[in-house]
């Protein structure tokens, strides 16, 4: 199975790692990191060249201040030294040193802020950390499932699902016409689109739950639950309000400026995933019915986003709370309204839901767990690191402009942790500044897709489902092709910051 040999494989390669960090750079305490996340590790070096453009030395007393957080401790020489920071690693000066100390690590200083500031979970903590993410689920899915049942007995999903059949019965054949996971489906990306995430996560693990119904193989995914969870971690999000809003608090010039290329690279990330599946499944997607819903779809979408363009960043946060909130709130009461007059007992309905919602949020545990502990691994090892290393130098080598690399570590990331994602997008915002091409780029790449693992975790979880398929392929295919879009996208629109 997939997610076996790549969960296997991420603890394989964090150890290998971890063993090289400790046999051949001499790194004692690289496994006390792994495993409790409180290493102290020191970094002692010496520092050459200007920091950051700037040679006063209130700078580097400023860079040395900032570092020390993260175990940085500056020597006189480098004879007592294991690191050279410096502006440019072909310097003249930071020859001479590696010939005094060959084995010393040469680190940018943009790299050693990273590092310093990076957060370190380690296995223990992870641990406890994935089960406080199930345990803040259960009254969100608790809630949600509760008026998904008062829903259910309303008639309301059908009617949703009778709607939505003629598409949906193309795009997954092997789920009947007017069953409710059509409805719980459309709910679902209804949710993802307005940026509703508390809202997504249930509406989806319904949706998954009622495609488990129809499933032949209780263990095994089905198409129709491949199709659903792939376009689902595309991550399709009409307005990245969480983005802008960090934009906004670390006072970029025009926080919405990223708002167009993100819509556009999830957009072509969830395209991706209906062709790569619809292939895998040989489904027709030139059917006229699947047609006009897509034509249909990208006219209203890009109708939103031509009139969300024309507003500025106070209003844009103001009218994503009223769309995605309004009618969410509005869904709740059309719900309770539908039921009253359907004479649906309406309270008695919630309650019974609602006693899955804290079922479901328990059973996820052991899946998020193991998936999260193998990411936080691969992670504390420095196998994350060595990728981004190598990337850089590759592109270097290859003679390409290497200005997208600072923000590919947001992109590497955003598929394994949302916050680690997250952290990595604001450490590139402040060290390279909030309206440089490194930090749009971090910004579109955080917009652009799901958190892929966590999906897989929740979702598969949820229904008990340890054969994924070709999910995490198709997943993360359409990841990488988000990843490209968004590339693209930031040299077509921000190329000349």
């Amino acid at each position: 199975m997939a997610l076996s040999r790549i969960w296997t494989a991420f603890i394989i390669i964090a150890v290998t790692v971890a063993a090289y960090h400790w046999i051949f750079n001499g790194n004692e305490t690289i496994f006390n990191r792994m495993v409790t996340g409180k290493a102290d590790d020191k970094y002692y070096y010496v520092m050459t060249g200007a920091v950051d453009g700037d040679t006063t030395i209130a700078a580097r007393e400023a860079f040395v201040s900032d570092i020390r957080r993260g175990g940085f401790e500056p020597k006189e020489t480098i004879s007592e030294a294991r690191y050279i920071i410096t502006d440019d690693p072909a310097s003249d000066t930071v020859r001479r040193l590696k010939q005094i100390a060959p084995e010393a690590t040469v680190y940018t200083y943009r790299h050693a802020r990273t590092i310093a500031m990076r957060p370190v979970d380690g296995i223990f903590e992870t641990c406890r950390s994935a089960v406080n993410i199930s345990i803040s689920l259960i009254g969100i899915m608790t809630l949600f499932m509760g008026f998904m049942n008062i829903a259910e007995r309303a008639g309301g999903i059908r009617f949703l699902s009778r709607i939505i059949g003629p598409f949906f019965s193309r795009l997954f054949p092997d789920v009947p016409r007017g069953h409710p996971a059509h409805g719980h489906m459309m709910m679902n990306f209804s949710a993802n689109l307005l940026g509703l995430d508390n809202a997504a996560t249930p509406f989806g693990i319904k949706a998954m739950e009622s495609l488990q119904e129809l499933n032949p193989s209780r263990d095994r995914a089905s198409n129709a639950q491949v199709m659903f969870l792939s376009l689902h971690a595309s991550g399709l999000t009409l307005i990245p309000v969480t983005i802008i809003a960090d934009r906004l608090a670390l006072k970029a010039s025009n926080p919405t400026d990223i708002f167009l290329p993100c819509m556009i690279a999830t957009f072509a990330a969830t395209m991706a995933a209906m062709i790569i599946v619809s292939f895998k499944q040989r489904i027709n997607l030139f059917q006229p019915v699947i047609l006009a819903w897509i034509g249909g779809i990208s006219a209203l979408v890009a109708l939103l986003v031509y009139f969300i363009t024309t507003m500025n960043v106070e209003r844009v946060q103001v009218f994503s709370g009223l769309l995605g909130n309004g009618i969410l709130l509005a869904i709740l009461f059309l719900i309770v309204l539908g039921a009253v007059y359907k004479k649906v007992h309406v309270f008695d309905a919630f309650i019974e839901g609602a006693k899955g919602g804290f079922e479901t949020a328990v059973r996820i545990i052991p899946y998020l767990v193991g998936l999260l502990v193998a990411i936080s691994m691969l992670r504390t090892s420095g196998a994350f690191d060595a990728l981004m290393d190598g990337l850089r130098g590759l592109f270097a080598a290859l003679g390409t402009d290497t200005r997208f690399v600072d923000g590919l570590p947001t992109a590497v990331l955003k598929p394994l942790s949302g916050s680690g994602a997250r952290a990595m997008m604001i450490d590139t915002m402040k060290i390279t500044g909030p309206d440089s091409f490194a930090s749009r780029l971090a910004g579109i790449f955080r917009g652009s897709s799901d958190t892929t693992f966590y999906v897989i975790a929740v979702y598969f979880g949820a229904v008990g489902i340890r054969n994924t398929r070709y999910s995490v392929g198709a997943m993360l295919l359409a990841d990488l092709v988000g990843i490209l879009t968004s590339i693209t996208l930031a040299y077509l629109f921000f190329g000349g910051s």
